[in-house]
């Protein structure tokens, strides 16, 4: 599907985007894994998030979507089933490398798919320490990439250390190591978002954090919980970059979450310039949230490297967009695990860029953006099926001297359903 973006009037109003995927994923998983009902209020629609939904469901577990929430009945590691078919993953990498994590302690063979994008992700990151543990898992090329087929084993704990800045496969090896004899310890040289290790706490795991280190001790059994997710801060960056860029732009976007390991997005545009507030911040459920304050900026350029890139991972392209609207030269280094998402996103973000007529150079771990202070657009341009991809060039037409048509823009179903109806509402708002 193909749609098509110009430039629009200010944006007005109050929204409030699509639950947490990341907490959404692992309320699913965990509340599974549970020795009893947990409660998930508002758990997000999109597709990453049903598939799995799906996948545990095939595990055995029963999922019951009420209005408002779903009914989670966790029967514990022992309930897990031994799935009848071949668990397909969709375009989820975290539903793959997480359960994962939870198949290799099973005593039943389990194998996991998903589709033509997901099946060319790297897999060895996650491989690698579950084999360690004792898992026997296979998978295409040596074992680099899906579909997987793992034979859970008896587990032991380990100590790892990551090679790159990855909450997927740290949340695989904790999982894990719920269920291995002994401790298992996650080394990070850089920290990456710790929502599972939240949720871990407050269901009772043996888990203790020392800066960069989480240790788990097993077996563990969790008890269930009530969680209410709140919004995706990786949604919400859309209309915080819009509502920056567009002229006469003022908007609120309700019950944001702010865990700290995700805000990177906050602090770059506040170093670019952009008026942007939190309000009423609050811990609900081990997490913190608040609302957030957009009002139409002039921006300045800003280099983005080290430590605060896992804090915004997701963002970078349609930062690269608010980039090409700077006068000036901004840069983003130490970025190539972009190459290893639903695309290679430092090329498509070069191509895409390049497209609408805004000069950037293409390195191997990022980029670099030349502003003008306009998009000149009159483009035509594809979302390789990769949904932060499309919304980042529908952002970019907003503001364009000329329309963007985003080819495979249903890409954005993936996680964010809503995000055509969201912005007819916000250009509609009463000024």
């Amino acid at each position: 599907m193909s749609m098509i973006f110009a430039k629009s009037g200010p944006l007005r109003g109050e929204i409030t985007v699509p639950a947490d995927k990341s907490i959404s994923h692992r309320a699913v998983m965990l509340g599974s894994l549970a020795e009893g009902e947990s409660l998930i209020r508002n758990l997000s629609n999109g597709e990453d998030v049903r598939s799995t939904v799906r996948c545990m469901g095939q595990f055995g577990v029963e999922i019951v979507p009420e209005e408002g929430l779903h009914r989670i009945k966790g029967k514990g590691w022992a309930g897990l089933k031994e799935p009848a078919d071949v668990l397909n993953c969709g375009n989820s990498g975290t539903t793959m490398r997480m359960l994962a994590g939870i198949a290799s302690s099973r005593p039943f063979l389990t194998v996991l798919t998903g589709d033509d994008s997901l099946r060319r992700r790297p897999m060895a990151r996650v491989i690698e320490p579950l084999t360690a543990m004792g898992a026997a898992i296979l998978g295409r090329y040596n074992s680099r990439f899906a579909p997987l087929a793992i034979r859970g084993e008896d587990l032991r704990g380990i100590s790892y250390e990551l090679a790159v800045a990855s909450a997927q496969v740290k949340s695989a090896i904790l999982l894990a190591g719920l269920a291995a004899t002994g401790e298992t310890v996650v080394a990070e040289r850089v920290k990456s978002r710790d929502h599972t290790e939240r949720m871990l706490s407050q269901m009772g795991a043996t888990i203790k954090i020392q800066g960069n280190l989480t240790r788990i001790s097993g077996p563990c059994l969790l008890s269930p919980q009530e969680w209410v997710i709140p919004g995706d801060i990786s949604s919400a960056a859309f209309w915080m970059i819009a509502a920056a860029l567009v002229p006469g732009s003022e908007i609120i976007i309700r019950d944001v979450g702010v865990n700290p390991t995700r805000t990177g997005i906050l602090e770059v545009l506040q170093a670019m310039g952009a008026r942007i507030e939190t309000e009423n911040y609050r811990v609900t459920g081990g997490e913190p949230r608040a609302d957030i304050v957009v009002k139409h900026s002039d921006l300045r350029p800003v280099e983005i490297k080290g430590e605060i890139i896992p804090a915004l991972i997701d963002e970078i392209p349609v930062l690269a967009v608010a980039m090409a609207m700077t006068s000036g030269v901004s840069t983003v280094k130490d970025a190539s695990e972009l190459r290893a998402k639903e695309s290679d996103r430092i090329a498509m973000i070069v191509n895409s860029l390049r497209l609408m007529g805004v000069a950037v150079e293409e390195n191997e771990d990022g980029f670099v953006v030349h502003g003008t202070g306009h998009i000149p657009g009159n483009a035509r341009v594809s979302s390789g099926g990769d949904h932060r991809m499309a919304m980042s060039s529908a952002i970019a037409g907003l503001v364009a001297d000329s329309p963007v048509t985003v080819e495979g823009f249903d890409s954005v179903s993936v996680s964010y359903p809503g995000f055509q109806e969201d912005l007819t509402r916000l250009l509609k708002s009463p000024s």
